[in-house]
């Protein structure tokens, strides 16, 4: 069965990072939303169970959508090129 969690807004300064989902636990099977509406990119940090961080470069005004198996952590990253705004959504998977 599948949990879609709820939209997250987010709207970062520059150099900031959050975590917007965090399971230790073993991690889940998830699909994540990213939304970069702003005008600078943002960084998608994704940490898997067993697996190297994979870091994901989302331009502005542009969108990324991921199956991630075994997730641990999800969270955005903005550079020194500015902030950023948009929405992340999480829906997570028991198979």
């Amino acid at each position: 069965m599948a949990i879609l969690l709820p939209q997250q807004f987010y709207s970062l300064a520059a150099n900031v990072g959050k975590s917007y989902f965090e399971n230790l636990n073993g991690g889940a099977n998830a699909t994540i939303t990213v939304n970069n509406n702003g005008p600078a990119p943002i960084d998608l940090v994704v940490t898997r169970v067993n697996a190297p961080v994979i870091t994901y470069v989302i331009p502005p005004t542009n969108s990324l959508t991921l199956a991630v198996a075994l997730l641990l952590v999800a969270a955005l990253q903005t550079t020194a090129a500015g902030a950023a705004t948009g929405t992340i959504q999480i829906a997570t998977a028991d198979f």
